[in-house]
């Protein structure tokens, strides 16, 4: 994204549904170009190879999408700007409504909220997209899902149920206006209308436009394993939205970076006071045939791929994990009083676990070294790690 120092009109630029609007500087929002994921900086992690996008959306079906708000610069005006947020959408089938997918969620520390997880855990299923947004914005998104939704089936709450939207958050406060809750429900229906099962954009987009991790810009990140055929050939996806961590905690590939990264930069180590310590929202998505039950034990092992890279979850975090699964419809209102399920044996679960660990680690890792410089409200600045500082580092201490 890239914005010259004159005023611009709003406007839409490209699928991703970035919003830019007012007078932005170029260091508001910086542009992408020169920024890599971390397999392209040469920094494999685990043992699993990456699906052909090392995407959530490398598992058949799911789709992403993003509405990004970047607008105004200086100093804070309530309701008004500056403005850098936006709303992250994640489908897991078409038509999740009638063919609802098992899932089970894990919560490390509830500093935080995901709507919707009282009936995920009491029916073992999702029946509807997912949400990923700013902590003030919850009620807006949940009514855009609720909008959508009831413009797809338009018998909800007369002659078909209710819903409960599952929306999660993350406080970006310190670089947005949060008390504006400039994601409009339309800015939810755009973003789910424009999701798309290719690659996922990362970093400084979606709900993750203002967030910040480890010290560093934070965002959004994804990642995904292939098992072997001998291991069942199935796919893990995770998407994150990284907005957690201390910088002296910050971990790659098992190197210390946060303890030896210099100089420090603005922002890194220091809170506004009483406001929130940071949270991540972690959401897994599999083919493999896991119920209820396994898909809230991947949930858990997620929190393990959140340790490798330093986070220790901490009083003030809000640290939710939610796990899904493609390989079984649960239908709507079936018919008959039973239907088919095939169900993958406990004992083969092993390399399902290190995929879903591995994946999170990068996806974390990925939503750093993809995210841009922002300059946000009165003019807090949250710096990009430094991808050749970064690389030098791992290769100095690699060679210690």
């Amino acid at each position: 994204m890239r914005c010259s120092a004159k005023c611009i009109p709003p406007l839409v630029l490209g699928l991703c549904g970035v919003v830019l609007a007012g007078c932005l500087s170029t260091a508001s929002a910086e542009p992408e170009q020169g920024r890599k994921r971390l397999r392209d900086l040469g920094v494999m992690i685990g043992q699993y190879q990456p699906g052909p996008l090392n995407a959530i959306t490398d598992v058949a079906g799911v789709k992403v999408g993003h509405r990004t708000l970047i607008s105004g610069e200086g100093t804070l005006k309530p309701g008004e700007g500056p403005v850098r947020t936006g709303v992250t959408v994640i489908i897991p089938r078409d038509d999740v409504w009638h063919q609802k997918v098992p899932a089970g969620a894990f919560v490390l520390n509830g500093t935080g909220e995901m709507t919707g997880l009282a009936w995920v855990a009491e029916s073992g299923f999702l029946e509807y997209p997912i949400a990923l947004t700013n902590t003030l914005n919850v009620p807006r998104v949940a009514n855009g899902v609720m909008s959508w939704m009831i413009r797809q089936y338009p018998e909800i709450g007369i002659t078909d149920d209710t819903l409960t939207p599952v929306v999660a958050e993350c406080d970006d406060s310190r670089l947005n206006d949060s008390q504006g809750r400039h994601v409009s429900e339309q800015d939810v229906i755009t973003a789910l209308d424009g999701a798309t099962n290719g690659s996922v954009q990362e970093g400084t987009v979606g709900a993750g436009t203002g967030m910040v991790s480890y010290g560093f810009k934070g965002g959004i990140g994804t990642s995904s394993r292939q098992l072997s055929d001998k291991e069942g050939g199935y796919t893990v996806g995770v998407l994150v939205n990284a907005n957690h961590g201390r910088r002296p905690e910050l971990i790659v590939n098992g190197i210390p970076v946060g303890k030896r990264y210099d100089p420090p930069v603005q922002m890194s180590e220091t809170l506004i006071p009483a406001q929130s310590e940071g949270s991540i929202i972690i959401v897994i998505a599999t083919d493999a045939p896991l119920d209820s039950r396994q898909l809230t034990r991947l949930a858990k092992r997620a929190a393990l791929g959140l340790a490798r890279t330093g986070s220790t979850a901490r009083h003030g975090s809000g640290d939710f994990m939610l796990a899904f699964s493609t390989a079984n419809i649960i239908p709507h209102y079936p018919k008959e009083p039973t239907f088919p399920m095939t169900h993958l044996a406990d004992t083969h679960l092993n390399p399902l676990i290190s995929a879903t660990v591995e994946a999170t680690e990068e996806a974390i890792l990925n939503a750093l070294t993809m995210a841009t410089t922002v300059i946000g409200r009165d003019d807090h600045r949250a710096e990009a790690i430094d991808l050749r500082r970064l690389t030098t580092l791992l290769s100095g201490l690699r060679t210690n």
